[in-house]
């Protein structure tokens, strides 16, 4: 992908993306409101004035000519980039005028299935604790886009707070540059997708840092999250993931989330899938009387915990691993018993529907 990934060049093209997302971002919000993408406050939001949507477009295209500079043309990229015009589309249109989740869904599948048939790439097997699973065909179709399907509405369901999503998906891909140093895995597909997209969510959370001025929309998170999903698959194919685990260890926090999320509901009898709700762990965190930014430093912290401990683990310190994604767990359960992001209390005022 790159023939010479120093980190001088590492960090020309972070610092090209960034300059151009910066550049782009501002353009969409001035679009989102001549086209209708706002978001206007409910119940479920934090903003008190409308907010312009699509500042994920921005962040696609500094994506996109960034890897017209530095990238070098591959039939994986190609389906990659096809997968991402499908998914925006689809997000773009609910930005303007929200549609159902099952379309929403059927667009993310099709996206899914576009990289796995076009890019020719499936997991046909998962390696945890020592056992090795073995998936034939179709089953390694239908795991791939179940796994890809998690991580694409775990970020998706994360964007709820200024600079949230784009900050996990930050770290995520920090992550998966600092693994690729370590081993020596540098120039490949996933590692080129992480340093391009490092530059472009930098770019945009200028703007999208608490007060937030953008948001990244429904376009731009399930974006992110396909770009998140693509690396986790390739680097676990490339072995820049020595396990799958890795990539949904460093994603725990939104998916933990977003597991919490389901139980919730269910005990509630509401559709845990399309049922909206203000219980989140950022919620639940603001909740506490924790301001916007603290909430925020508090979820990146952890992110960043669950991140050291995937290195630490990749790297063979599995004892060190192991003793830190313990100590994290037992910060969610401390969460879990504290606040309502589990077991809403008895008796608590009901939430209005969306």
């Amino acid at each position: 992908m790159i023939l010479d990934l120093t980190i001088e060049n590492i960090l020309l093209m972070i610092f090209t993306t960034f300059c151009l997302s910066v550049c782009f971002v501002p353009v969409f919000k001035k679009v989102a409101f001549h086209i209708g993408a706002v978001d206007k406050p409910n119940f479920r939001r934090l903003n008190k004035v409308p907010m312009p949507t699509i500042g994920g477009l921005g962040v696609f295209l500094s994506f996109l000519f960034g890897y017209l500079i530095f990238g070098n043309g591959t039939p994986e990229m190609l389906s990659i980039f096809i997968a991402s015009f499908i998914i925006l589309l689809i997000g773009l249109i609910d930005d303007i005028k929200p549609i159902s989740a099952k379309y929403q869904l059927i667009g993310q599948i099709i996206a899914i299935l576009t990289i796995v048939f076009h890019g020719h790439i499936t997991i046909d097997n998962f390696t945890i604790l020592g056992a090795n699973l073995v998936f034939p065909t179709p089953f390694n179709y239908l795991v791939t886009i179940l796994f890809m399907l998690i991580i694409i509405n775990a970020i998706d369901l994360s964007d709820g707070m200024d600079g949230l999503s784009s900050g996990i998906s930050i770290i995520y891909f920090l992550t998966v540059l600092a693994l690729s140093i370590l081993l020596n895995m540098s120039g490949q597909i996933d590692v080129t997708i992480a340093i391009l997209m490092v530059g472009a969510l930098l770019g945009f959370l200028v703007y999208n840092f608490p007060p937030a001025k953008i948001y990244i929309g429904n376009s731009g998170s399930n974006f992110v999250g396909l770009m998140v999903a693509t690396t986790a698959l390739y680097g676990y194919k490339l072995a820049t993931f020595t396990s799958l685990i890795i990539p949904l260890l460093i994603l725990a926090t939104p998916i933990i989330d977003v597991f919490f999320s389901i139980i919730r509901r269910s005990l509630q009898k509401k559709n845990p899938f399309t049922t909206p709700d203000k219980d989140h762990l950022h919620h639940q965190l603001l909740k506490m009387k924790f301001s916007t930014k603290q909430s925020l430093a508090v979820i990146y912290l952890i992110n960043i915990g669950f991140s050291l401990a995937s290195i630490l683990y990749t790297m063979n310190a599995v004892k060190y691993a192991l003793t830190l994604y313990f100590a994290l767990m037992i910060v969610f359960l401390f969460l879990a018993l504290k606040t309502e992001i589990l077991f809403p209390k008895r008796g608590g005022k009901k939430h209005e529907k969306k």
